[in-house]
Parts: structure tokens; C-alpha cells; sequence
């Protein structure tokens, strides 16, 4: 059977015309014995950025010799990233979400422009993952996800400390509960080197499904990026993958419904991030595959929570990795019918077999519990609907004593004001928190509502104040917070007609997100609102707002049917 490779080569080497092609890679120091070799890329997320992609080179190196010795042809080339942690709270973090798509853009265009015949993407900080396997899926040739690997935690006073404990912190400080030492002390002490956010936040959420839909290695998506074992784990993905393209395996052969099942499943059981409910819809959008946001509330009532993590458990990723990993987990989950087994993998196998030899719980540890004994029976990432969001909203819902309130709403039409009535202490318990203008389109980009969340549990407002947004959350959010409204207010959604004093109801129990307002006096607000004019009209944040569907569809830029 021809392969890939074959075609390739065929179409470099035959013809007079082809002779400018071929002296090309001649000038990079091919031989004539390399036109007969798989093309494999290598799309390198490494930068000086951000910790978690600080530690990205010298994978992309054992890539490269992983190829070398697999006896492919390594094409090595950059895909950009933004630091969410950095970014947050300020004007630059409504690149992130627009960072997906460029990530995207880069992987597909590097792979169709240069005719590779497979690529393995290498990627550490959160829209990495998602921006690489949608990228993989739209060149959709043999590919792999490599992930760089999550970072070791921090020290200070004993505590074990994470970038979520940094802005936890400001709320604690704010509030006199600790002093200013212990506050810089945390500051310098939370990341103590390379590696993605070190919880069961959005780049360990995405790198565990990843493993769970058949895209990475067994074991690789919780190894820590300091550690050797993950460039063992690189090189043998090289290997994996040059036999991957002698097969024809490509993306879409993997990424079925039912693999997006697992993967889903995955997320629900680890309490992964509310971020992988907007970028699994756009992961299936990509492989062809019908997914909606109900298909969340179909999984999460079948699937318990099964993984003390945090931020809204005790646990970081690494001790996911020592207690047995992904595989243990999703060892003890197709035990009790709750993965589809015979979904093929990226390695040639199904997850049944690649898990055949994985050894079961080991019961003196209590990072993954046994189905049996979940931590919660039913998974944690609810849709909520209801006269504010009638395309479906999300919510976080564990580790809540009770994730129901009813009150005030305090309306603000930007993240800053909002940080700063919380900080001023003028938000009370039983208040109603209401960021809007901060969707796909009004954002733009979708930013992400991590400082005035953690500012809000650090004042020990968590399960006392209500916050609805049209934006996101950090994967390291938690408590009674609903995101993703749709649509959003930018395009006329209810939430745009919401005014201060209103009385709004979040009942996770009913699935509901409330307005307690007659429609005919919304019908009235809805006459008098205008639109507002567009906060960019140049550039990739104009590009991104023009283009952006609704976060209940993935907010993908190329949904145009």
C-alpha cells in the first residue's frame, strides 16, 4: 500500500520541476537517502514566555533524535503561547483564548504548506493543548500531542503551594488574614520552576483527556516537566508516531464520539476545568464530530468524581502521577462500564489493551478513589440554563456545602471595577456578582475571571457570593461561580439587561440560572438596549470578535454553516 511517505517522496523526486524542492532541503543537509523517509514536524511550543513552556526545548530535541532513530525526517517549527497566569487580570489575557485559534492556525498551516507526513505537537501553557490538537485534526495526517509536563509544587511553611495559592493570597492579604511577609514569601516560593500550573487546572485537564482520547502515551500527561522520565516518554512518542504514519492512523481514525466520551469522562472523574467543556466543543467541531453542550449534563450524570484534586480538592497533578496515573484511573473507570474500551489509540492498540497490564488502585493511597467510594457520585461540571442563559451555561459544582443562591446582583461591565469593589470590601455575602461584556465577541476573547474569584475565597466570600460571567474561568476557579453565559451580552443576552438590585437565582440542583424579572419588564430593557461599538476594529482581538461563535458552540472562528 502506498503510504504517505511514499506519495511524498514520489512527488519531491520524479520530474525536472521538482529539482528547486529538493535542492531546498539539500541546503538544510539532507541527503539523498532522506527523500525516502516520513517528513514528521515538530511543532515546538518552547518559549522564555512562561514556566510552562520554559521547559519545552529539550523535548523538542528528543523529538527530533526520537525521529532520527525511528528513521523519519524531524521539521522542527515554533507555535506562539500565551501565559494565562501572567496574563490574568489585565488587558492581555483576552489573547489567550484567541491564542487557541493562532496555535491552531500555525500547526495546520506549517503542516499543509510543507506537505508533512505526520507531526507531533509539543505544547505546555493551557490553549496549547487545545489550539494543537485542533490543529492536528484539521491537517488531520498521523500525529501525537506531547505534553511538556506539570510543574512541582512550591514550599512555604510546611504547604504546598501553586499559582493558584498567589492569587488566593491577594483576597487573604487584602483581608489582614496574613501578614505581608507570609504574602511575599508565597509570592516567590508558588513556582519553583518549569511545568504548567501544578492542580487539576485547564493544562492538566487537557493533557489527562488527551491521554484518555487516545492522542498521547499512556502515563504522560501527569509526568513533571523537570523530571527524565518524560524525555524517555518523547522519544518512545516519536517512535509511536513514525509507525502511526506507516499505518495511515490519523486523527479522525482516533477522535470519534466515543473517544470525546472518554475523554469527557476523564474530565468529569479528575474535577478537570470548566475551560475543557468551550474547548472539547471546539475539538469535535474540528473532527467532524456532533457534540453540544448537553452532551456535558448527559456525561456528568453518569460519571463520578473520582480524583482528590485540586483546587477543589486536597492533591496535585504529580500525585496523580505517583499514585498510577491516568491509566489506574482509567483502569478502575472501564472495570465499571464507564469508558468505551475499544476506541483505537494513537500506540496501533484500543485503551482496552493499553491498559490490560496496568496494575489496579493501590488502596494505601487516596489521590484516586474507587467507584465504589467516589468523592461525589455524579461529575461536577453542570450546564445551567434558564432566562439568562438560555444556550446553556457552566458551572462548577463541587465542593460546595450547598451551590444554591438567591441575591442582589452587583453589575459590572469590566473585570477591574469588579477586582476592586471586591477588594474595597463592598461585596457582602449573599450578593450576586454579574461581569459581563466579556464574552467571545465583547471581550473580546473570552478572558478569564481568576483574580476576583481567588480574590473572593481569599476573603472567605467562596460559597457566600454568587458570580455569573459571559467570560470564563481559570481551571483553578472554584466555588459559586457560573460561566460561559450564552449569548452573551455583546449580542443581546439577558445578561446585557440585568441592572443592579435585581434579584438572580443559581440552583445547581435545578440546573438553573435565574433573572427574577417579568419578561415584560425585560421585554421593555430589551427596547432601549443598543449594542455597544466593537472595542477593536483592527488587528487579530477585531479579527477574533468578528469571527467568534458563541461559547456554546466553542466559540470556534470557522462555524459557518
Amino acid at each position: 500500500m502506498s503510504t504517505p511517505a511514499n506519495r511524498r517522496s514520489k512527488n519531491i523526486t520524479e520530474g525536472v520541476a521538482r529539482a528547486p524542492n529538493r535542492s531546498m532541503y539539500y541546503g538544510m543537509g539532507y541527503k539523498e537517502t532522506d527523500f525516502g523517509k516520513p517528513m514528521i514536524g515538530v511543532a515546538n511550543g518552547h518559549s522564555t514566555i512562561t514556566p510552562c513552556n520554559s521547559g519545552l526545548q529539550r523535548l523538542a530535541d528528543a523529538a527530533v533524535q526520537g525521529l532520527k532513530q525511528a528513521g523519519a525526517n524531524a521539521q522542527l517549527f515554533g507555535t506562539p503561547t500565551i501565559s494565562d497566569g501572567m496574563a490574568m487580570g489585565t488587558e492581555g489575557m483576552k489573547y489567550s483564548l484567541v491564542s487557541r485559534e493562532v496555535i491552531a492556525d500555525c500547526v495546520e498551516t506549517c503542516v499543509g504548506g510543507q506537505w508533512m507526513d505526520g507531526v507531533i505537537v509539543i505544547g505546555g501553557c493551557d490553549k496549547n493543548m487545545p489550539g494543537g490538537m485542533m490543529g492536528m485534526l484539521r491537517a488531520n495526517v498521523p500525529a501525537l500531542y506531547v505534553y511538556g509536563g506539570t510543574i512541582l509544587p512550591g514550599k512555604y511553611k510546611g504547604q504546598d503551594l501553586n499559582i493558584v495559592s498567589v492569587f488566593e493570597a491577594v483576597g487573604q492579604f487584602s483581608a489582614g488574614k496574613i501578614s505581608e511577609e507570609d504574602f511575599c514569601q508565597i509570592e516567590r516560593r508558588a513556582i519553583p520552576g518549569s511545568g504548567s500550573c501544578g492542580g487539576m487546572y485547564t493544562a492538566n485537564t487537557m493533557s489527562s483527556s488527551f491521554e484518555a482520547l487516545g492522542m498521547s502515551l499512556p502515563y504522560s500527561s501527569t509526568m513533571a516537566n523537570v523530571e527524565d522520565e518524560v524525555l524517555d516518554s518523547v522519544v518512545q512518542a516519536a517512535a509511536v508516531l513514525v509507525e502511526a504514519v506507516k499505518k495511515d492512523l490519523k486523527p479522525k481514525d482516533i477522535v470519534t464520539k466515543k473517544a470525546i466520551e472518554n475523554a469527557v469522562a476523564v474530565i468529569m472523574a479528575t474535577g478537570g476545568s470548566t475551560n475543557a467543556i468551550l474547548h472539547y466543543l471546539a475539538i469535535a467541531h474540528c473532527a467532524g464530530v456532533e457534540w453540544t453542550i448537553d452532551d456535558y449534563e448527559r456525561m456528568r450524570k453518569k460519571i463520578p468524581v473520582l480524583c482528590n484534586l485540586k483546587p477543589s480538592g486536597k492533591y496535585l497533578a504529580i500525585d496523580l502521577h505517583r499514585a498510577g496515573g491516568i491509566p489506574a484511573l482509567m483502569k478502575e473507570m472501564l472495570k465499571h462500564g464507564l469508558l468505551h474500551g475499544d476506541c483505537m489509540t494513537i500506540t496501533g492498540k484500543t485503551l482496552a489493551d493499553n491498559l490490560a497490564d496496568v496494575p489496579d488502585l493501590d488502596p494505601n493511597q487516596d489521590v484516586i478513589l474507587p467507584v465504589s467510594r467516589p468523592i461525589y457520585a455524579q461529575g461536577h461540571l453542570a450546564i445551567l440554563r434558564g432566562n439568562l442563559s438560555p444556550e446553556g451555561c457552566v458551572a462548577k459544582i463541587t465542593g460546595l456545602k450547598n451551590p444554591v443562591i438567591t441575591g442582589p446582583a452587583r453589575v459590572f461591565d469590566d473585570e477591574q471595577s469588579a477586582l476592586a469593589a471586591i477588594m474595597q470590601g463592598q461585596i457582602k455575602a449573599g450578593d450576586v456578582m454579574v461581569l459581563r461584556y466579556l464574552g467571545p465577541k465583547g471581550g473580546p476573547g473570552m478572558p478569564e475571571m481568576l483574580a476576583p474569584t481567588a480574590a473572593l475565597i481569599g476573603q472567605g466570600l467562596g460559597e457566600s457570593v454568587g458570580l455569573i460571567t459571559d467570560g470564563r474561568f481559570s481551571g483553578g476557579t472554584w466555588g459559586m461561580v457560573v460561566g460561559h453565559v450564552a449569548p452573551e451580552a455583546f449580542e443581546g443576552g439577558t445578561i446585557a439587561l440585568v441592572r443592579e438590585g435585581d434579584s438572580i437565582t443559581i440552583d445547581a440542583h435545578l440546573l438553573l440560572l435565574r433573572l427574577n424579572v417579568s419578561e415584560a419588564e425585560l421585554a421593555q430593557r430589551r427596547a432601549v438596549w443598543k449594542k455597544p461599538a466593537p472595542r477593536y476594529i483592527r488587528g487579530v482581538l477585531a479579527k477574533f470578535a468578528q469571527n467568534a461563535a458563541s461559547a456554546s458552540a466553542g466559540a470556534v472562528l470557522d462555524k459557518f454553516d
